[in-house]
């Protein structure tokens, strides 16, 4: 029986690319750069501030100068934590369900707790959530999995009663580590080098809805 279900923030629970790409652009912008598409930063939102300052800059910035953008970027996003970002089409009838079924949710994400827990708040979700693990609340993040060992463990429930949802290879290895039920999410933040037919997911969705399958 599935008693609760942990989900991915950026690109699974929540839309953040809008923002990442405004907090990005400010940065090109301000550098005599232009500024990128915004289906081009989707691709790389989940993946961390350095991604997206390689995106934008390429890889040949002096440490210094790359460092300088990152933090100049993590500043403007954090000003702008939810500008546009918004629940994944699909998400908050999803969550509804849970509510009304009296299964737990929770967020496991490797963001930042300064980043993730404004956000939840503004979103509205903090008192919904059963529990909310940054990629700093445990020693490790993902791919490892003890951030989702710790959600466990603050729920009180055992890994085999919990389904892990994520639109990334380390989220399902991090739930398949924690021996979950792991369910790749297609409508996340997916890019053509991603081949999630091979991460070793216990199921793929095209649509939260289609979560309840397995609950």
């Amino acid at each position: 029986m599935i008693k609760a279900v942990f989900l991915d923030l950026d690109g699974t629970l929540a839309d953040t690319a809008p923002d990442l790409a405004y907090a990005l652009n400010s940065v090109l912008t301000s550098s005599g750069n232009p500024p990128l598409p915004l289906e081009r930063v989707r691709e790389v939102a989940s993946n961390g501030s350095a991604p997206l300052i390689q995106l934008g800059f390429g890889d040949q910035l002096e440490e210094s100068l790359f460092e300088s953008y990152r933090q100049q970027l993590l500043t403007i996003y954090s000003e702008n934590i939810a500008r546009e970002t918004t629940l994944m089409g699909g998400m908050d009838e999803l969550l509804s369900q849970l509510e009304q079924r009296d299964i737990a949710w929770g967020v496991v994400t490797n963001k930042p707790a300064r980043f993730t827990d404004p956000l939840m708040e503004q979103l509205g979700l903090s008192q919904r959530a059963a529990c909310i693990v940054s990629g700093d609340t445990t020693e490790h993040s993902k791919p490892h999995p003890k951030p989702l060992l710790h959600a466990c463990e603050l729920l009180q429930l055992q890994p085999h009663h919990c389904i892990y949802v994520g639109d990334a290879s380390r989220d399902i290895e991090a739930g398949n580590r924690a021996e979950m039920t792991t369910i790749a999410a297609s409508f996340g933040y997916l890019n053509s080098h991603d081949t999630i037919s091979e991460w070793c997911a216990d199921g793929i969705i095209d649509h939260p809805s289609e979560l309840l399958e397995w609950i």
